[in-house]
């Protein structure tokens, strides 16, 4: 007899977004035999990825020309590697169609509501036993629905706050163009021969003057703190991520002292393109905060389209005014790459706390302060490597704890890691809700990993595996390495390891290259060693006159 599993049986969860973590969410839900019900305010999965031509109030926002900056093995789900003709970083539709092959494959979109709003969160008054919560939605008709959930996921975005600071410029309300947050930029297209003002040189501050300096007569990019540039690829075209982000690596990095290693990274930065000469040299050390990665900024100050400003000091009409006094007139357009906010209206004002609405979460996922830990934020994180898997473990561990099967520590323990993982960053990030955000790529990949039970035993690879042990230390740590064993193991992760350079190579692999024949080879080395052997008896014969010279 087989055991019979009955519709109420399932620990129903609410999954509050159909992007990148509400995806994964889903599918981990179902791994540990949670019933998901995905609530998508738009209409269609991919969450900030799924490009709009204009933005929408609370939702993310990209522009179209955006490339993702971490390649495509280092970013994808842990059980379905990207198409190996894909390339090796993708745009947003290019992203999108992944989106739909990993849902296709799990069967993901029979368990989302499409334009479907999440009004509000709230636990129930039998919370502290039940750990249930009421989730109230809106329907695009406008009817409202009061919902019962065992669990609750939150997968809604931290990009969709836009932080305009308006009042940090002097005579702002004098100046006649057009003022835009980053949220707002799609194209180049309005701007065509204008004079344009960047604010801000984050990754989409960058970006969007690059893009904009190949149409406007003028793009000027103003930053008040300056940054460290680095391209996607590094020593022989190969993916930035897939060289710098590995476990010999990280080791290797936690041994020497962090001034030896600012002042290496530094010069090797400085040997591509000299921050200094370019206007680009922050006032942070290059290990204090995220590079910004952008393949063709160097080139466009270099011929000119781009230049570099100091902070703006003060709006005068159309002319702006910057700290070392130099001005820029005719100025026609102002965008704001100013960073964002990130709140979740719906949630019960009891889970934030502090000045600035912060959410203190263990482990970036947990609320500590609640009885049961039936609700959980999934991709609440800035990290210096790709985020998809790290929400992806996030939402195997939630799923596990949600359903059962794994615990968290007391509250006060938690608080207490809350607060040091908080005062370890703030030198970095002087802001606490920034500095709470910030997390090392590889040391919380595997936190997380542990808790779950699938962290890589490495020396325990190396004796039974050495193939891939040695692939999994030495090489990139890509997202496969999670699936090797424990909870939710693939038997596909060996070969994902073992044939992922063949992925890096595939989409490039566009024209055949002659090989050199044996015969060249063979007479290449001969002509090297008769021209040895000659040099060779002309210095024997040398040798008796140069001795017979006196």
């Amino acid at each position: 007899m087989f055991p019979v599993h009955t519709h109420s049986m399932a620990k129903r969860v609410a999954v509050i977004g159909a992007g990148s973590s509400g995806l994964t969410s889903i599918k981990c839900c179902l791994d540990e035999g949670l019933e998901p019900v995905c609530f998508e305010s738009s209409d269609d999965i991919g969450g900030l990825w799924n490009f709009k031509a204009q933005p929408e109030a609370d939702r993310c926002s990209i522009y179209r020309s955006v490339i993702v900056n971490t390649s495509k093995e280092m970013m994808c789900y842990s059980d379905f590697p990207m198409p190996d003709h894909f390339p090796n970083f993708v745009n947003n539709s290019t992203i999108m169609q992944y989106f739909r092959l990993y849902a296709e494959h799990f069967s993901l979109l029979k368990h989302i509501h499409f334009q479907t709003t999440v009004r509000s969160v709230r636990q129930r008054p039998d919370f502290s036993n039940s750990g249930q919560w009421e989730v109230v939605t809106v329907d695009r008709g406008g009817r409202e629905e009061t919902h019962v959930f065992d669990g609750v996921l939150v997968c809604a975005g931290h990009y969709t706050q836009p932080i305009k600071p308006l009042s940090d410029f002097s005579g702002i309300d004098t100046f006649p163009g057009t003022i835009i947050h980053s949220w707002e930029y799609k194209d180049p297209d309005p701007y065509l021969g204008k004079r344009v003002v960047v604010v801000g040189i984050g990754n989409s501050g960058g970006d969007i003057a690059v893009d904009l300096s190949r149409a406007c007569e003028k793009t000027f990019l103003s930053t008040r703190k300056g940054a460290w540039v680095i391209g996607r690829v590094v020593d022989r075209g190969l993916p930035l991520d897939m060289i710098m982000m590995t476990r010999a690596r990280d080791l290797f990095y936690w041994l020497l002292p962090r001034a030896l290693l600012n002042l290496i990274w530094e010069r090797t930065l400085n040997q591509r393109h000299d921050h200094k000469l370019y206007g680009l040299q922050p006032v942070h050390r290059i290990l204090d905060q995220r590079v910004v990665i952008n393949d063709d900024l160097p080139g466009r100050i270099l011929l000119g389209e781009l230049v570099m400003k100091p902070n703006v000091q003060k709006f005068q009409g159309s002319t702006v005014v910057f700290d070392d006094g130099t001005v820029e007139e005719k100025i026609d357009a102002v965008i704001l790459c100013t960073g964002y906010d990130y709140r979740f209206p719906f949630l019960p004002t009891s889970l934030s706390s502090g000045s600035d609405g912060d959410l203190k979460l263990y482990r970036r996922i947990f609320p500590p302060s609640l009885e049961r830990p039936t609700l959980a934020i999934l991709g609440l994180i800035q990290t210096k490597g790709p985020i998809m898997p790290a929400a992806e473990l996030q939402a195997r561990w939630a799923t596990r704890v949600i359903a059962g099967l794994n615990h968290l520590p007391p509250a006060e323990k938690m608080d207490k890691t809350i607060e040091k993982h908080v005062q370890a960053n703030l030198k970095s990030y002087p802001w606490p809700k920034v500095a709470a955000l910030q997390v090392d790529h590889i040391p919380y990949l595997d936190a997380i990993a542990k808790e779950v039970g699938v962290c890589p035993n490495i020396a325990w690879l190396l004796l039974r595996d050495p193939a891939v042990g040695f692939r999994v230390f030495f090489g990139p740590c890509s997202p496969y390495q999670f699936r090797l064993n424990g909870p939710g193991h693939w038997s596909g992760a060996r070969q994902a390891i073992l044939t992922q350079w063949d992925r890096v190579a595939k989409p490039m692999k566009t024209r055949p290259i002659p090989e050199p024949s044996s015969f060249s080879l063979f007479f290449w080395l001969g002509l090297s060693g008769g021209a040895a052997l000659i040099f060779a008896l002309m210095a024997m014969r040398m040798i008796p006159l140069f001795l017979n010279s006196d």
